[in-house]
């Protein structure tokens, strides 16, 4: 292990980085890093979802993504903005709110989180990598290729991915535009949903459920993205990184989805045909079939694209990982950044034909998580550990000392309560809540995300208030 880290690999993990050991980095790596993460192919299936399960016409599908996409962006912007302020992984950072048990209990749902991101990407990735040249690449190598070049940065680790993460953004934003392009050539019809779309009741019931897949695409990264700036000094402006980080999410992902959203539009036989038996890289591979060897070839480049969304992915659940326990984080995070890497691609094999299944599901979940954990973390900052509150700030030094930090029954009963809020507001296919099923007449709204974020507003701050009342921490 000496050896490896002395050659360039990554030995810190979950430690607080102190403030002298702080790099002087450009924090407009923040617009830059997550430019590349989401600017990526595994975006446009959540645009093509706006159509494909929800009926929704062009229009409304843009205004969905932007208002929603918008109230998820700015939730991420603030996580960021915690990680300079402690130096702290955003993991450890849910330990000031919920304990030690707690921030547990959120590792292990970043965990599940993070691999399902990357199961998605790699699944998307071998997709298009087999549609290239059909029947001479199997979909289970192209999984398997996607997954390694994942693991390679996040191995090394933190440098050689923010290293990575700073150009990606270059070639892929330019294929982007060729894709829009294209799309455009073979012909746009934003009416073609009309006659297909819903009314009344169930028109507002798609708009919710799919907001609330919009939603988790953009607070997925909530939970890594202090992940990503924890070496900025601290004296960074606030601000600043808010502001970077809101656009780096807000304007590629808006951009890409909605892109997936137009490709749908298209009415030509040939290109419904190309998505009915190859779902989006099928689609994709017919939008760029009239430049032929050309078009081949950006199909590769946005194959492996998925690499820039796959690297925070990997690199943050092999910390979630450490930060189960200090035994785990006494295992180096190399070998976490393996193990992860090991499950998805398995995972990624053994769910290959049902991707637009698991896209849906899973994201429309993890919405509902992330919705009470932002909302604890945020009240817990605002509140109490505000300069002149109950708390008056972090002391930093008890990041990892069970007997100093709070005891977690208040942020673990109003994640219970956020959950609870999602049981009763979702709808999906397997369940749908009664306050779900009475917001609209066939299958309901999914108010998973909605519900669960005030059942842990509301409750939060009584349940701090006493457990700062009685045990002082």
């Amino acid at each position: 292990m000496q050896k490896l880290f002395a050659s360039g690999v990554e030995a810190r993990g979950v430690e607080r980085v102190p403030e002298d050991q702080r790099e002087t980095k450009n924090v407009w790596n923040n617009l830059l890093m997550w430019w590349s993460v989401n600017c990526v192919l595994t975006t446009i299936p959540i645009g093509v979802l706006a159509q494909e399960f929800y009926t929704l016409t062009f229009a409304h599908a843009v205004a969905v993504i932007i208002c929603f996409g918008a109230l998820g962006a700015v939730c991420t912007a603030f996580i960021a903005t915690l990680g300079p302020k402690t130096g702290l992984r955003t993991m450890i950072i849910t330990r000031y709110s919920s304990g030690y048990a707690g921030g547990i209990i959120y590792s292990i749902l970043n965990i599940l989180t993070q691999l399902g991101f990357s199961v998605t990407a790699v699944i998307l990735g071998g997709q298009t990598l087999a549609s290239i040249n059909p029947g001479t690449l199997p979909l289970v190598v192209g999984i398997i290729i996607v997954g390694i070049c994942s693991l390679i940065p996040c191995f090394v680790g933190y440098d050689l991915v923010h290293h990575y993460e700073r150009y990606a953004w270059i070639i892929i934003s330019i294929v982007m535009l060729f894709l829009w392009g294209l799309g455009g050539k073979a012909g746009f019809d934003i009416s073609a949903q009309k006659p297909l779309e819903d009314t009344g009741r169930n028109l507002s019931a798609d708009v919710l459920s799919f907001g609330g897949i919009v939603f988790g695409s953009f607070t997925g990264w909530a939970p890594v993205a202090a992940d990503y700036n924890c070496r900025l000094p601290v004296t960074t402006s606030s601000t600043r990184v808010f502001i970077l980080t809101f656009l780096g999410l807000f304007i590629p992902i808006c951009f890409v989805e909605i892109l997936g959203a137009a490709l749908m539009t298209i009415t030509d036989p040939a290109y419904v045909d190309a998505f009915t038996d190859g779902s989006t890289g099928g689609l994709l591979s017919q939008v760029l079939s009239p430049w032929k060897g050309g078009g081949k070839f950006i199909l590769v480049l946005l194959s492996f694209s998925v690499v820039a969304n796959n690297i925070p992915n990997t690199y943050s659940a092999g910390l979630s990982m450490q930060a189960l326990g200090r035994p785990f984080a006494k295992v180096p995070r190399f070998f976490w950044v393996f193990l992860s890497f090991v499950i998805y691609t398995v995972a990624g094999v053994a769910g290959r034909e049902h991707f637009s299944e698991i896209l849906s599901n899973f994201l429309s979940i993890l919405s509902y998580w992330t919705a009470f954990f932002i909302v604890i973390v945020a009240e817990e900052h605002f509140i109490f550990r505000r300069p002149h509150g109950p708390l008056g700030g972090y002391n930093l030094d008890d990041w990892d000392a069970p007997s100093r930090l709070p005891v977690g029954f208040a942020g673990i009963l109003a994640g219970c309560c956020g959950v609870a809020g999602a049981v009763v507001g979702m709808s999906e296919v397997w369940y749908t809540g009664p306050i779900g099923k009475a917001a609209g007449d066939l299958y309901g709204a999914d108010l998973g995300f909605e519900l669960a974020a005030a059942f842990a507003g509301v409750t939060y701050p009584l349940f701090r208030w006493l457990e700062i009342r009685y045990t002082g921490r």
